[in-house]
């Protein structure tokens, strides 16, 4: 990789705080689309680091793609983990920035791929979607535990409103793709693989573009997947999944479940795991894994699953 200078941006709801690595400068930007599109002009000649800040990150990232400027967006866990482990433990708007600065630079962070515009209208209808299911979801807990009547007609009416709202999302989701050239033929491709629904479709193509570009080890630890040592010693601890992208290895453990039900490669798979003594919880992992490399493979070789894949 050429070397690039870099700059961490700490992300605000109302600004940014920026560092320059190469002379140690700080500055505070607010969030407008004039000054976002300002800063990532002059950024277009370095690497931005940020975090995934639920969202605020947004307008940033599209200021730096409009300026075709290059940028990496962390996992905010790594990046405290980065500063504690350089002896940084406070944590300010301007200690983060710096920290993210000095963590592109230590890791020689690779900038990510310009997203394809058809993806990032559809990562954000995935996100509507998932506010709503969340939303139906708590107001059902909600009604299991009121007695008023009064009340329980009032979150009856509200869950059929999100629910229409919902539907209303999905068939947006499901247009969106048939309309994209760029979507619609992964998407035809992925649903050929069991135990991956519309849903999966749209959370994969929103949220792993990564898929069938990367190694089978490489996908697996992107989507939270890969098993994780803990030993120290002569001590060996349980390997564990952990990390990685939380909504796509959810969904991935969704669809193993449903794979090693109804699809004979993968049903023999659980099968000969939970022989060997497996717990359940742990076999269904290791499937949504082989799901993972499978449909990693399909997307890397342009090719339909076939039960014989192995």
């Amino acid at each position: 990789m050429p070397s690039y200078e870099f700059i961490g941006v700490d992300v605000a709801m109302e600004w940014i705080d920026v560092c320059y690595l190469s002379d140690g400068r700080h500055e505070r930007i607010k969030s407008t689309k004039q000054s976002l599109a300002k800063f990532a002009k002059q950024a277009n000649d370095a690497v931005v680091v940020l975090e995934a800040s639920g969202g605020y990150e947004r307008p940033l990232i599209e200021a730096l793609i409009k300026a075709e400027a290059r940028f990496v967006r962390v996992n905010p866990r790594q990046a405290r983990e980065f500063a504690r482990a350089t002896g940084k433990l406070a944590k300010t708007d301007k200690v983060d920035a710096a920290i993210l600065a000095r963590m592109g630079k230590a890791l020689d962070l690779v900038p990510s791929p310009i997203p394809d515009p058809d993806r990032v209208r559809l990562a954000d209808l995935v996100a509507r979607r998932e506010d709503l299911v969340a939303a139906i979801q708590a107001e059902r807990n909600r009604l299991g535990t009121s007695r008023d009547g009064w009340v329980r007609r009032e979150i009856q009416r509200l869950v059929a409103t999100l629910e229409d709202h919902l539907k209303a999302v999905e068939k947006e989701i499901a247009r969106h793709i048939a309309a994209s050239g760029s979507l619609l033929e992964q998407a035809r491709r992925l649903r050929t693989a069991p135990g991956i629904g519309p849903a999966l479709v749209a959370v994969i193509l929103a949220r792993l573009p990564e898929l069938g570009r990367l190694k089978a080890k490489q996908i697996a630890a992107l989507a939270g997947l890969a098993p994780q040592a803990c030993d120290s010693g002569l001590s060996r601890g349980k390997r564990r999944v952990w990390g990685g992208r939380a909504d796509i290895r959810r969904a991935l453990y969704l669809a193993g479940f449903v794979a090693s039900r109804f699809d004979p490669t993968l049903a023999a798979f659980r099968a000969r795991l939970q022989d060997l003594g497996k717990p359940p919880k742990l076999a269904i992992t290791a499937c949504a894994r082989k799901l993972l490399t499978i449909i990693n493979a399909m997307a890397r070789d342009a090719t339909d699953y076939t039960s014989a894949v192995s």
